[in-house]
């Protein structure tokens, strides 16, 4: 045997590779910069780039769908095959298995012959001759037993052989119709798909040329009839809309007229019911008896009322108990309805010395034209914003240029100042919310909010609808969590 050693003269490691990286190909440096040749008259001419290589990622994302779809598509016809490698191979087995059989039948033959042989010669020698012919017949005895048993285990491997050949012949022709089977039910569906995609090629052909035909007709049609509206619209559509909203007008003007007369009327009335009981002065509340207006007190005579003499106090009065409820902080000759007030009479008690004069409204306050179905509108959205102004904190006055946003929430109300925030509290039994009603011209459009013990403001709105709405809104998500919010003094049913 040769040995073969391999000497290190300071190279790395067999397991290392010194080998040199792979070279790029030229087709590579080619992609990147552009080919050039020089053509006659020593005019250099750019040479067309090759087709773009495709990415690797997509290459291979195509084989393996490729080898999915063959391989679906040829598993039976794969089975198959296997199928009659198998038989084919138990045949040669079997042939093998006969093969030995006769071989072994040969060797019994020749066992047997030289068993007589050495039989016949031990008889005609002595010594140790013989001795060595008693151990032959000996060996030749053990091996025939040993054949008898190796041809017992090939009769055994020959059956065996024999089941698996039958069962892979049963096999293989089963294969062999389900492969015809497939194949007949794929050639059926392949020709159902073809007629299916011709059927749908010619309704799309008949679609296209109805489609043109009727295409034109309707363009023509659509055509005639914007004209015929725009006639009609240039012609009748302004004379009705003046003529509809002359009628609104005149309609809103009697009706404002007819109920200020009767306002008039019961005023009157209630003053003659008041000058025929004393000798008070007699003062009356003046301004639109509705959410969003400012009530304020005046005297009948004309005369100025002198505000350090008398004490004002506001009341809303129940139409049905007739019970009167303080309104606590409305203390001045000014006042603002707020939603609360809406379905009530509002009513001040003028307090001169030991005398008191009554001032109360005509009718119950009306609520704001469609304020309701705002409100309710709002109420589906999570949360609603309004720009405010601080006017006061804790009663402190503030400036009055910097604009707050207030949001009313489903859970909680928030005041902030740009990414700031000045309050943010929980609906809460602490919590008090109402129109401000210390008077003034703005009152009509401020607010008055206590979120919690240690802090209370006055805000501001744009306009009145905003300031009730935000008040209707935040009592009605209150309510939603079991809260009522009212203003400091009020009284609650709970």
């Amino acid at each position: 045997m040769t040995w073969s050693a391999t000497l290190d003269y300071g190279r790395k490691t067999k397991n290392v590779d010194i080998r040199p990286g792979p070279l790029r190909p030229a087709n590579i440096i080619r992609n990147k910069f552009p080919t050039y040749k020089n053509g006659s008259n020593g005019i250099v001419i750019k040479l067309a780039d090759g087709p773009e290589v495709p990415a690797l990622k997509e290459a291979v994302a195509k084989e393996t769908a490729d080898l999915l779809d063959r391989r679906q598509r040829l598993s039976v016809r794969e089975l198959a095959m296997k199928f009659e490698k198998g038989l084919n191979t138990a045949t040669l087995l079997s042939k093998e298995v006969k093969w030995r059989q006769v071989a072994l039948l040969e060797r019994d033959i020749l066992l047997k012959n030289l068993k007589s042989v050495l039989e016949s010669l031990r008889g005609r020698v002595t010594g140790k001759t013989k001795d060595e012919i008693e151990e032959s017949i000996s060996m030749v005895e053990i091996l025939a037993v040993q054949l008898s048993k190796r041809e017992a285990e090939l009769l055994e491997q020959k059956t065996e052989v024999t089941k698996l050949a039958k069962s892979l012949k049963l096999a293989s022709e089963d294969a062999k119709r389900i492969v015809e089977e497939e194949r007949a039910h794929a050639h059926t569906e392949v020709e159902s798909a073809r007629s299916a995609v011709q059927r749908v090629q010619e309704a799309l052909q008949e679609h296209e040329k109805i489609s043109e035909k009727t295409g034109k007709q309707d363009l023509e049609e659509l055509k005639k009839e914007v004209r015929v509206a725009r006639r009609i619209k240039m012609l009748h559509c302004p004379s009705k809309a003046m003529d509809l909203e002359n009628e609104i007008k005149t309609l809103r003007k009697t009706f404002t007229d007819k109920s200020a007369d009767c306002v008039n009327l019961l005023k009157e009335l209630e003053l003659h019911k008041r000058r025929k009981g004393n000798n008070i002065p007699v003062f009356d509340l003046e301004g639109l008896q509705c959410l969003g207006s400012i009530l304020r007190i005046v005297s009948q005579n004309g005369a100025a009322i002198d505000i350090s003499n008398i004490s004002v106090q506001w009341f809303r009065i129940h139409p049905k108990e007739s019970n009167k409820e303080i309104i606590s902080g409305a203390t001045r000759l000014v006042y603002a309805p707020e939603p609360q007030d809406v379905g009530r009479y509002v009513q001040a008690e003028i307090s001169l010395g030991n005398e008191t004069a009554i001032a109360k409204t005509a009718g119950l306050v009306d609520p704001d034209a469609g304020l309701v179905e705002y409100v309710e509108t709002l109420v589906r959205k999570p949360e609603t914003e309004f720009n405010v102004v601080v006017l006061q904190l804790n009663g402190i006055d503030q400036p009055k240029e910097s604009v707050h946003v207030l949001n009313v929430g489903r859970l909680r109300m928030r005041l902030c100042k740009g990414k700031a925030v000045v309050a943010k509290e929980f609906y809460s039994s602490s919590m008090q919310l109402c129109g401000v009603r210390g008077g003034g011209e703005a009152a009509s459009q401020a607010m008055f909010w206590r979120p919690r013990s240690d802090l209370s403001l006055a805000l501001a709105f744009e306009t009145a609808r905003e300031r009730n709405t935000a008040i209707m809104l935040a009592r009605r998500f209150a309510i939603d969590c079991n809260i009522i919010l009212a203003g400091p003094g009020d009284k609650t049913p709970w």
